[in-house]
């Protein structure tokens, strides 16, 4: 009797046990859901480059009732702040409501807004920008807002001035664009100053043994700064050691060699026991300062830089870089970075600022201060967030005009906000390729994007650009 007793006592334990567990189970999966889609809701862009085209789908259904008071908040959020219309889908977002200091503002890339009488500003992203399918005609309280901080090579059409005064604000990699991104590839000052990475020139000296002093690392060949041809004929005149795609002759160990390793350690490693490497941009524009510059400020290595021809304002000191504008030829800068090579005071001046942890360049520690944007920083907002607030900004600035019987502020992008010159090839000698058939694309290219940017204002007997144009 006593052991059926303590069966029955056991059987019910688990029982107890059981449904413990299940309620704990549901209310977990019930908390997940939650998470998910607010972490749904906020994610995409929010955090960094990638781009999301689809309409996000729901991981969980809403019930009709939550459904029905979700419509309703949107409509009133539309029908109350003005609505922010990103014409190239770079967000993802169907709807959120974007608080901006004391503004608030509508974002969305649902283009059945286009016609709502609380849109104020379409926002486009250049890579994505067409000619041909623009939010057409355009009304007078609409402002046009362009993001673009890659390269040239994207769309050259946005280089010319009848696309780029189509814009009333800009954010470009151009100092002179209203929400200035020329320092995107910096976290920040003391990125610079560590010393994390740098190899001591005496092991550096060891290591030039097996290592050439130069590197290059390149993938992307023959881009609209010609820098492959240059590289070529700089290695008939010395040691280079190149580890990518382009030119190559060197291998990286395999778990290096995928580009999104270029971040990595391992990596850095191995790039910090060079001396020097070559720093060439893929186009020729002022401001357009990627990676490439500051990757090897921070590892310690000396950067032969060829790209912005206004690089000299962004040096973190006087000398802290080899300017390729500086030779007339590379056998010029071959026989330099040799002299530097062999003599370890001239060598030394260039790395002096960050032995000393000295960063001397007051335009570029007031640009890193000022800016209202962080990389890879989770304190602070992104370079997208930045651009949304300040055309909701300045949207809402004009409102309040409006409200005083006041006139609105017009604002205006000009030529000065995308600078860029018609691309060029190098031709230092008879044996090297002039031409090969990507290097044949980008003049024409260019070409070809000018006099589509003529046709917005000359098209249909100028019909298209009074629409285009009338109140940019």
């Amino acid at each position: 009797m006593v052991w059926i007793q303590r069966r029955r006592l056991l059987a019910s334990c688990l029982c107890i046990t059981a449904t413990v567990f299940l309620l704990v189970t549901l209310q977990v999966v019930v908390e997940l859901g939650k998470f998910e889609r607010k972490k749904f809701k906020n994610s995409d862009l929010r955090a960094g480059h990638a781009k999301m085209e689809e309409e996000p789908v729901h991981l969980y259904p809403l019930p009709e009732r939550e459904a029905l008071i979700l419509k309703r908040k949107n409509q009133l959020e539309t029908d109350s702040y003005p609505i922010m219309l990103w014409w190239s889908p770079l967000t993802g977002e169907t709807g959120r409501l974007g608080q901006c200091g004391a503004d608030a503002c509508f974002f969305t890339i649902n283009r059945t807004y286009l016609h709502h009488p609380m849109t104020k500003a379409f926002l486009f992203y250049g890579t994505d920008f067409n000619i041909d399918s623009l939010p057409l005609p355009r009304k007078a309280h609409h402002d046009w807002a362009l993001f673009h901080e890659e390269s040239p090579k994207n769309n050259y059409k946005l280089f010319h001035k009848p696309v780029i005064t189509l814009f009333n604000y800009t954010a470009t990699f151009s100092r002179h664009s209203h929400l200035p991104l020329t320092t995107q590839y910096l976290e920040g000052v003391e990125v610079l100053k560590s010393l994390r990475y740098l190899v001591p020139l005496r092991s550096k000296n060891n290591l030039r043994r097996r290592l050439a002093p130069l590197v290059y690392i390149q993938s992307d060949c023959d881009p609209p700064s010609d820098r492959d041809s240059y590289v070529r004929e700089l290695m008939t005149y010395i040691e280079v050691d190149s580890y990518g795609e382009c030119l190559r002759n060197k291998d990286l160990p395999q778990q290096l060699k995928n580009p999104a390793s270029m971040d990595a350690d391992g990596f850095y490693r191995i790039i910090a026991q060079y001396k020097f490497i070559l720093a060439f941009e893929n186009a020729v524009c002022d401001d357009y300062i990627t990676e490439k510059f500051w990757r090897p400020l921070k590892l310690g290595v000396v950067p032969v830089y060829y790209g912005s021809p206004s690089i000299a304002d962004w040096l973190p000191s006087n000398r802290s870089a080899i300017l390729v504008s500086e030779f007339a030829h590379p056998r010029e800068l071959a026989n330099y970075i040799r002299q530097l090579d062999h003599d370890d005071r001239m060598y030394e001046a260039y790395i002096e600022w960050k032995l000393k942890g000295e960063v001397s360049n007051q335009r570029l520690l007031t640009a890193l201060r000022e800016r209202k944007w962080g990389v890879q920083d989770v304190h602070q907002d992104n370079y997208i967030d930045a651009f949304e607030c300040m055309v909701c900004t300045k949207v809402w600035d004009n409102i309040r005009l409006q409200e005083k019987g006041l006139p609105p502020k017009r604002w205006k992008a000009d030529v000065s906000h995308l600078s860029c010159p018609e691309p060029a090839v190098f031709a230092f000698s008879p044996l090297a390729p002039r031409w090969s058939s990507l290097r044949e694309m980008w003049i024409p290219s260019f070409e070809q994007s000018k006099k589509e940017a003529q046709a917005l204002r000359w098209e249909n007997g100028c019909g298209v650009s009074r629409n285009l144009y009338k109140f940019a």
